[in-house]
């Protein structure tokens, strides 16, 4: 293998090691679709606080702080302080919460949970495909050919919709030492150097929600519009969000993973300028967290937490809860918010609102082991 090989492959390897991050597919409609997932299971209470339960503060204790703090949603809830351009949406009625919501699993498996989410079923693995590649069989489409930057496919787009890979790698991540030498090889060649540092500014892109101070999400977010906003782009896209299992000082790690995840939401907002009008965004977790404190300031996996959605079009400025209450004998399981809402219904009816599609219609595509539920219908203007 020569220098310019080892650089072509090198990139793609780097490449290959942001590609987990984000995929998409195209469609012959104007709208356009973000599922941003939390991986490690977001807790709902730290993000949208029930600061009007009498219960709140005695039950979540420091976790408690940031939220009394944060920005009135209504009389029941507040937002966290680090989400500040998600409050802004909220305030011009760009963005919709939904609390104590929970996809049909019951147990505290992350893996087994994310591919619910993901695939759409009420079980792990009760689905081969995921509901995002279904959905394409039901929004407008010509050859609906999907286009994925990632080495591997993320779940929810996984299925018999055409799925092509963008940077598809098979190497492993190189190790910074490694590349500060290649870095140093190519520093005085004009054409390769140049070359190097594209891919590693895309590296750059490949770090979790805490990294740079929020930046690279900010990042994320604004690569991702570049991709959703021309004429002949993408339509459909997943991005992937990791650092959301807060066993451990929960605190401050999740008010710097919602810091990038508000940077994210403001570069996509910002990166489509006028497109945002046509753009729906899902935020969206596989389960909950416990409500009390564990012993090192954190959380362990529960069950109910919170979605949210964002876009334009999304009739915002409220919270949806049919609120159980944190009182010791209204949880579930004595140790978790108790899910009163089906997040199948919710994406199904946000779905089918922004996709012009009949919500019975969503519901069997996409979540077929649900469809006897009903969507939630009016959550965008239509």
């Amino acid at each position: 293998m020569d220098r310019r090989s080892f650089l072509a492959a090198g990139g793609l390897g780097l490449l290959g090691s942001f590609a987990p991050r984000m995929a998409f597919a195209r469609a012959a409609t104007p709208k356009r679709f973000v599922f941003i997932i939390q991986r490690g299971a977001a807790d709902g209470l730290g993000t949208i606080g029930a600061t009007g339960d009498p219960a709140f503060v005695g039950a979540r204790g420091d976790l408690a702080a940031d939220l009394t703090a944060g920005t009135k949603l209504d009389a029941m809830f507040a937002l966290h302080p680090a989400m500040a351009n998600a409050a802004a949406l909220y305030g011009k009625g760009q963005a919709l919460f939904a609390h104590a919501i929970a996809s049909p699993y019951r147990d505290r498996s992350h893996f087994d949970g994310q591919n619910v989410l993901e695939t759409g079923g009420t079980g792990a693995y009760q689905l081969k495909d995921g509901w995002m590649n279904r959905l394409l069989g039901v929004v407008p489409t010509d050859d609906a050919k999907a286009i994925a930057i990632a080495a591997t496919v993320p779940m929810a787009l996984r299925g018999r919709r055409e799925v092509a890979s963008y940077a598809p790698s098979s190497l492993p991540d190189a190790s910074d030492d490694l590349l500060a030498r290649v870095t140093q090889l190519y520093q005085g060649d004009a054409q390769l150097h140049g070359l190097w540092n594209e891919a590693m500014q895309t590296r750059q892109l490949t770090g979790d929600l805490t990294r740079d101070n929020g930046r690279n999400a900010a990042a994320t977010g604004a690569l991702a519009a570049r991709l959703l906003a021309p004429a002949n782009g993408a339509r459909i896209a997943t991005i992937e969000t990791g650092g959301w299992d807060t066993h451990a000082g929960q605190r401050g790690r999740l008010a710097t993973q919602l810091k990038g995840l508000d940077a994210m939401l403001g570069a996509l907002q910002t990166g489509l300028g006028p497109v945002w009008d046509d753009t729906l965004v899902l935020v969206a977790t596989e389960f909950g967290r416990t409500v009390a404190i564990n012993g090192t300031g954190g959380t362990d996996h529960g069950t109910g937490t919170a979605a949210m959605l964002f876009g334009g079009a999304v009739r915002g400025g409220r919270v949806l809860a049919d609120w159980p209450g944190l009182a010791s004998a209204s949880l579930y399981e004595a140790r978790d918010l108790k899910p009163t809402t089906p997040l199948d219904a919710f994406i199904g009816g946000a779905v089918a609102d922004h996709f012009a599609v009949e919500p019975p219609r969503a519901m069997a595509a996409l979540f077929p082991a649900s469809a006897k539920t009903a969507a939630i219908e009016g959550l965008l203007r239509v």
